[in-house]
């Protein structure tokens, strides 16, 4: 009866962990909002927080794969030292022209 009991524990553990991390994200979101509020009161406080956690989370960073891909389309027709050059300041961020 103990085992059966612990794998339904266990289970319930596992079914929840998505929902756990969630929560962990939103907790993170509402941490740096009121961090951001620090000084503020009220209504300002109030309008801040609504505006702060219903703020969609900033677009994620291009991984360097992607760089790469997007830099080497991008690098068509440069041979030798012109495309090194290229290259070199495309997966830096500081696109060349």
């Amino acid at each position: 009866m103990k085992m059966t009991t612990m794998a339904a524990a266990l289970a319930a553990l596992l079914a929840c962990g998505p929902l756990l991390a969630a929560e962990t994200a939103q907790q993170s979101k509402m941490k740096t909002c009121n961090a951001d509020a620090a000084g503020k009161k009220g209504d300002e406080r109030k309008a801040f927080m609504k505006e702060c956690l219903s703020a969609k989370p900033a677009a994620a960073k291009q991984t360097q794969q992607e760089r790469m891909k997007s830099c080497n389309a991008e690098a068509t027709g440069k041979t030798g030292d012109a495309r090194k050059a290229f290259m070199s300041e495309c997966l830096s961020g500081k696109k060349a022209s």
